[in-house]
């Protein structure tokens, strides 16, 4: 049985990759819709300072919220708002051509999809994210061994026990990619 001074650390330890993956775009859980989706037209992003719905070009949105939009509307399959989001971003980011791959490959384009992962790749290598969605894609069109070259890329750059990891080993084990 642990000792209560133990107790802490080993709640500690336990909870550290929960953390890893509560941040970004690494996420476990699938994005929870806010006012962008529910509230704003097409070209709109919520700003929570204003309490309004701004343009997606807006001084008053940074990159992440962007980011974070694309990732709430592509999740609900609202691709096209997603790529319209993603159009006021730096075309060449690894996220903004990440989250291109991902809609082209979730609205049947896979020739696209590996077009845009791999550039996304070229541009950080170590976009675990990227390679996840890859590899999904690539259990998606019947090549598990490609994918599992992703799994390895994943793990070597330092992504073990991420929902990138994880995603992927389970494409791999049931055929099936992740729809965020």
């Amino acid at each position: 049985m642990f000792s209560t001074p133990r107790l802490p650390l080993l709640t500690a330890a336990l909870m550290i990759p929960t953390l890893a993956f509560a941040a970004g775009s690494d996420s476990t859980t699938p994005p929870k819709p806010t006012q962008t989706s529910s509230d704003c037209t097409a070209g709109q992003i919520f700003d929570e300072k204003t309490a309004t719905c701004v343009d997606k070009s807006s001084s008053l949105i940074d990159d992440d919220a962007r980011y974070e939009a694309v990732r709430e509307l592509a999740y609900l399959g609202d691709y096209p708002r997603a790529l319209d989001m993603l159009s006021a971003m730096n075309p060449e980011d690894s996220r903004v051509l990440t989250y291109r791959g991902f809609i082209a490959r979730k609205t049947g384009d896979m020739d696209a999809a590996m077009t845009y992962y791999t550039a996304a790749i070229a541009a950080n290598a170590d976009n675990i994210l990227a390679r996840s969605y890859m590899g999904q894609g690539l259990v998606e069109a019947g090549d598990r061994d490609a994918a599992k070259l992703q799994l390895a890329e994943i793990r070597t750059r330092g992504g073990r026990n991420t929902w990138a990891e994880v995603s992927l080993s389970q494409a791999i084990r049931t055929g099936l990619g992740s729809s965020y």
